[in-house]
C-alpha cells in the first residue's frame, strides 16, 4: 500500500508529459485523458485515506534513501483527507473548464495550455499534502507557484497580467522567506525531515524556536491569505476565468492553511504564538466580512469572503485543542467545497448575462430557477445555516473556544458568531439584488458580445462615449442582437477585443480563456451545469455523512496531537 503514496503526485506530470508531446492535436483524446488521470488520482486519494484511517500513516522513502537524505511522502489521515477532498473538486473544475472551452469555441487554448498547467498545479498541491519534509513542501509550493502565474495570465490580457504579476511578486516574497526558513532549521536542527524535526527541535532553545515558527508561521499566512497578509487576494483571483479562480480560491489558500496545522502540531506543540494567532483569526474574520460588505461585484465578494473564513480556520489551530484541530479539518474540507461551488456559479453568471455586477443582476431566480438553486444552496452553506456542513464546522469551533475559556478564545467566539450573521447577510444581499428584485433596465440580452478586460487598453486609444460604448458601436450591438449568436460580421466566432461592440459600464467581462469577447447566452452548457451540481451535491454529502464526517477529524486531530504514530510511521520505528 504504501507505493501508492506518490502516485497523486507522480501521475500528473507523466500525463503533462504526454500531453506536451502531443501538442494541440487530438482534442478529444486529451480530453479524456486529463479526466481520467484526475478520476485515477480521486481513487487512489480515497484509498490512501481509508487505508491510514485502518492501518496508520502510510510512508515511503523514494530511492530508498532513509531519512534526512532521501524525500519522503506521507498519507495520515489528514493528507488522505485533503487529497480526496481536493481531487473531487479539482475534477469537477475540469469538466467545468471543458464546458467552458467548448462553449468559447477555442480547442486550442484548454487543451494545448490549461490542462497541462492545470495538471502540474494539481501534482503541487499533492506533493504539497504529502510532504514529509521541509524541502519538499517547498518544492509543491513552488510547482503550484509556476502553475498558477500560466493559469492567472492565460490569455495574457493586460488585467490579467497585472493581477498575475501582483501574485507571483506576493508569493516569490514568501518563497525566499520560506527558503531562509528552512535554512534556519537546518542550521539548528541539522535534518529538515518533519518526523525528526519533531523530536530534535524541543531542544533547541525557546527563542530560535519561536523564530523559526514566526518564520513558517508568516510564510504560511501569506499563502492562506490570513489577514494582514491577504491584499493581494481580491485583486488578483476575479480577473482569471471561472475554472482558474473557482479552484485558486477554493482549494490554494487551503494549501496554506493546511502547512499551519502540519506545522504547529507537529513540529510546535503547545506553540507560543497562539494569542497573536487568534488575534489574526479574529481581524481575518471582521476584515474580511467588512470587505464583502462593501463590494457590489459578486467576485470582489466572494473572495473578501474567502478572506474572512479563513479565520476560522486559524481559529482552529490558535486553539492547539483536540476539539479546535477537529473542527478546523471540518472546516477546510467544507470551505474547499462550497467556495469552489461559489465561483463556479459566478462564472455561470457571468456567462449568463456578461457580468458579475451586482447592480447589473436581477430576476435571476424567475428566469434562471436551475442557476438560483445552485448559488443558494452553497451561499446558506457558507452562512452555516443548521443542519449544512457549514453550521458544523462553526459549531464544533466554537464549542471548542467556551470549552478553552480563555479571553481571546471568548472573543473569536463572538467574532465568529457575528461573521457568519453577516455573511448571511452578505448572501442575502447577493440573492436579493441577483435573484430576487426584477431586472434593472439595461441588462443585456442574450446574444450581446461583450469586449474583454482589455477594452481598457482599446479605450485608451480610441475612446469611449459617455454611455460607456467604444465609437460606432451601435450597429455592431444591433447585428450582435439581431442574430442571436454573438457572431461578428459573419466570421463565425465572436469578435476580438477592440471590435467596437458593447462592454457593459463598470464590468470586468474576460469570461474567455483567452481573454476573447464572449457571448452572452440563456443556455448555459451543460458540462458546466453539471459539474456545478455535483459541486453542489458534493457539499451536501458532507451535511448527510456529518456524523462519518466529525468522528473522522476527531481522530485525525488527535493523530495530529499524539505526533507519535507519525513519527513512528517515517522512522520506522
Amino acid at each position: 500500500m504504501n507505493a501508492l503514496v506518490p502516485l497523486p503526485v507522480v501521475l500528473p506530470l507523466c500525463v503533462t508529459g504526454l500531453k506536451l508531446a502531443i501538442g494541440p492535436r487530438l482534442h478529444q483524446f486529451q480530453r479524456f485523458i486529463s479526466i481520467a488521470v484526475l478520476g485515477a488520482v480521486l481513487v487512489l486519494s480515497v484509498v490512501l485515506m481509508v487505508s491510514a484511517d485502518r492501518h496508520g500513516p502510510l510512508s515511503v522513502h523514494l530511492g530508498d534513501f532513509a531519512p534526512p537524505v532521501g524525500i519522503t511522502l506521507v498519507a495520515d489521515r489528514l493528507a488522505g483527507l485533503m487529497l480526496t477532498v481536493s481531487s473531487a473538486v479539482t475534477l469537477l473544475v475540469l469538466v467545468y473548464s471543458l464546458g467552458q472551452g467548448m462553449a468559447d469555441r477555442d480547442d486550442q487554448a484548454p487543451v494545448g495550455v490549461f490542462h497541462p498547467a492545470y495538471l502540474i498545479l494539481v501534482a503541487g498541491v499533492s506533493c504539497t499534502f504529502l510532504a514529509g519534509d521541509l524541502v519538499n513542501l517547498y518544492v509543491g509550493f513552488e510547482i503550484m507557484l509556476v502553475a498558477s502565474f500560466v493559469l492567472l495570465t492565460i490569455g495574457g490580457t493586460a488585467t490579467r497580467i497585472r493581477a498575475g504579476s501582483t501574485y507571483v511578486i506576493i508569493s516569490l516574497f514568501s518563497s525566499v522567506l520560506f527558503l531562509v526558513a528552512i535554512a534556519m532549521t537546518y542550521a539548528v536542527a541539522g535534518t529538515v525531515n518533519l518526523a525528526q524535526l519533531a523530536e530534535r527541535l524541543q531542544e533547541v532553545p525557546p527563542g530560535v524556536r519561536t523564530l523559526l515558527e514566526a518564520m513558517l508561521l508568516t510564510v504560511f499566512a501569506i499563502k492562506a491569505a490570513v489577514f494582514p497578509l491577504a491584499a493581494w487576494l481580491p485583486d488578483s483571483y476575479p480577473t482569471a476565468p471561472a475554472p482558474v479562480t473557482a479552484v485558486f480560491a477554493g482549494l490554494l489558500t487551503k494549501v496554506g492553511v493546511y502547512s499551519m496545522l502540519r506545522t504547529q502540531t507537529l513540529l510546535f506543540p503547545g506553540h507560543r504564538l497562539g494569542d497573536l494567532l487568534m488575534l489574526a483569526a479574529l481581524a481575518s474574520m471582521v476584515v474580511g466580512i467588512l470587505g464583502a460588505v462593501a463590494q457590489t461585484d459578486l467576485k470582489r465578494v466572494l473572495s473578501f469572503t474567502l478572506i474572512s473564513h479563513i479565520g476560522y480556520m486559524v481559529f482552529g489551530i490558535a486553539l492547539a485543542g483536540g476539539g479546535g484541530i477537529s473542527g478546523a479539518i471540518v472546516y477546510v474540507a467544507h470551505h474547499i467545497t462550497v467556495q469552489t461551488t461559489l465561483f463556479l456559479v459566478a462564472g455561470l453568471i457571468e456567462r449568463r448575462d456578461g457580468t458579475t455586477e451586482l447592480t447589473r443582476l436581477g430576476g435571476l431566480a424567475r428566469t434562471a430557477p436551475l442557476l438560483a438553486v445552485l448559488f443558494f444552496v452553497p451561499a446558506m452553506n457558507l452562512a452555516g445555516i443548521p443542519p449544512l456542513s457549514g453550521f458544523i464546522g462553526k459549531l464544533g469551533l466554537m464549542r471548542a473556544g467556551v470549552a478553552d475559556g480563555g479571553g481571546w478564545a471568548w472573543a473569536l467566539v463572538a467574532g465568529s458568531a457575528a461573521t457568519s450573521l453577516l455573511t448571511l447577510y452578505v448572501m442575502a444581499k447577493v440573492w436579493n439584488l441577483a435573484f430576487w428584485r426584477d431586472a434593472p433596465p439595461g441588462a443585456e440580452e442574450e446574444g450581446v458580445v461583450l469586449e474583454s478586460a482589455e477594452d481598457d487598453d482599446t479605450d485608451d486609444e480610441t475612446g469611449d462615449d459617455e454611455e460607456g460604448r467604444a465609437p460606432g458601436s451601435g450597429e455592431a450591438s444591433g447585428s450582435a442582437e439581431a442574430s442571436g449568436s454573438g457572431e461578428a460580421s459573419g466570421s463565425g466566432r465572436p469578435a476580438e477585443a477592440g471590435s467596437g461592440l458593447p462592454v457593459p459600464a463598470g464590468a470586468v467581462v474576460s469570461a474567455g480563456f483567452l481573454g476573447q469577447s464572449i457571448t452572452t447566452t440563456k443556455h448555459l452548457p451543460w458540462p458546466m451545469l453539471v459539474a456545478t451540481g455535483a459541486a453542489v451535491a458534493l457539499g451536501l454529502s458532507y451535511t448527510v455523512l456529518g456524523g462519518p464526517l466529525t468522528t473522522f477529524t476527531q481522530a485525525a486531530a488527535t493523530e495530529l496531537l499524539a505526533r507519535t504514530p507519525y513519527i513512528e510511521a517515517v522512522l520506522g520505528r
